[in-house]
């Protein structure tokens, strides 16, 4: 079960003025499972993506990359679920550019104009007939209202579907932002995660769409990692249709710029939070703060150090407070002039080390309350600057061995 995160109620999610939401059970790896998404979107409406960093993408976003540098007004996107479309080869992009041909027949517009996204399983071939034969099924069940049930057709090893809407005021003037996400697991992106998509009614320039989207990443989803591997498929897609009552936002240091691209990081925190709770055996939410750093780097190098450490992690699983693993994953980060003697440790409010050694008022009952929590807070203080960098991460338990021992059965 996911870790403090509620169960879904479609009736919080927000239409979209422009965009339409469709599902299908299209039997790409299963049969009876929601497993394929369009999402189409009203002429006028722009877009922005940024994808993996893994140098071993997958069809999908070598194809997305292309269709939108080719800078035609994107009208679709086509995601399924349940095979990953990666190392593939040439015919795993014959797959990927067939399926966006097939969406875009039927919706009257150019396949440069559909946008294709698949997870699941890697290394297995698209199965493309199943995919266009669900088109029409998830066409007739176009709806704007349809956030909930699009959360669900992309889950893949998640266990709850996740999507957050919010409004906000900018330069006065009422928007609206909603968005989904999946993933659970082989999550430590280097851009985005795994598959996220927000829409909203604000009008922005492009330029000012992609840097709201580059920013909105870099403080939320590349926080965040389960695992460490970095998926082959990740992407996180921006619309913006421009349908909200407002002037266009043009200049990236305007205020209105400012609360724009706010609005879409609140949206994606909470997306990347909720994939984090939702992490592949999870029982523990875990946010990892380093302060006092020279620089933004080395806080982030010292905090996925900790975050990524399964001794850490396991640590955590287990309740147990053997907390000389965090002071070791803080050592092996690789800052080389770090002084140790300066470093102070704390478990939530719970001063566990100073000055690099075991705070003498420890004891090691405040360490297992801390512990025992659901939702845990580990800070460094590294007193040599004032940088800083959050990381959110779970533990490491039986659980995720079991579902990716079992994943392909």
């Amino acid at each position: 079960m996911p870790v403090n995160l509620a169960a879904l109620d479609p009736a919080t999610l927000l239409p979209i003025a422009g965009v339409r939401l469709g599902v299908a059970m299209a039997g790409i790896r299963k049969a009876n499972r929601k497993d394929l998404l369009v999402m189409a979107l009203d002429p006028g409406a722009r877009v922005a993506g940024v994808f993996t960093q893994n140098r071993f993408c997958a069809a999908p976003v070598i194809v997305a990359k292309e269709h939108l540098d080719c800078g035609h007004e994107i009208r679709a996107l086509l995601v399924n679920t349940g095979c990953a479309n990666a190392g593939t080869g040439e015919d795993g992009l014959w797959r990927a550019r067939e399926s966006c041909a097939a969406l875009a027949m039927r919706c009257g517009c150019e396949s440069l104009q559909v946008l294709p996204f698949s997870t699941g399983v890697i290394m297995e071939p698209l199965p493309v007939v199943h995919l266009a034969d669900g088109i029409p099924a998830a066409l007739a069940d176009l709806r704007a209202d349809n956030w909930a049930s699009a959360a669900e057709a992309i889950m893949t090893t998640d266990t709850v579907p996740k999507a957050a809407s919010r409004r906000a005021v900018v330069g006065g003037r009422s928007v609206t932002l909603t968005g989904i996400a999946k993933g659970a697991g082989m999550i430590h992106p280097n851009m985005a995660t795994m598959l996220a998509f927000v829409a909203t009614d604000a009008r922005v320039a492009q330029p000012l769409l992609a840097a709201a989207l580059r920013d909105a990443a870099d403080r939320s989803f590349n926080r965040v990692t389960v695992d460490g591997d970095t998926s082959t498929n990740d992407a996180f897609v921006l619309i913006a249709t421009g349908r909200a009552d407002m002037p266009e936002i043009t200049e990236a240091t305007s205020p209105e710029f400012r609360a724009f691209a706010d609005a879409v990081t609140d949206v994606a925190i909470a997306l990347a939070q909720a994939i984090v709770r939702d992490g592949e055996g999870a029982t523990k939410f875990i946010t990892i703060e380093v302060a006092g750093g020279r620089d933004r780097q080395e806080c982030d190098r010292i905090a996925f150090s900790i975050a990524h450490s399964p001794l850490v992690k396991t640590a955590f699983f287990a309740s147990d407070p053997n907390l000389g693993r965090i002071l070791a994953a803080v050592g092996k980060a690789g800052v080389e002039d770090l002084d140790q003697t300066r470093i102070d440790l704390f478990l939530d409010d719970v001063l566990v080390a100073k000055n690099g050694g075991r705070n003498p008022d420890y004891r090691e009952a405040d360490g297992q309350r801390v512990m025992q929590q659901s939702e845990i807070t580990v800070r460094v203080e590294l007193h040599r600057g004032e940088a800083r960098a959050t990381v959110w991460t779970c533990d490491l338990s039986h659980g995720y061995v079991s579902i990716n021992a079992d994943y392909r059965s």
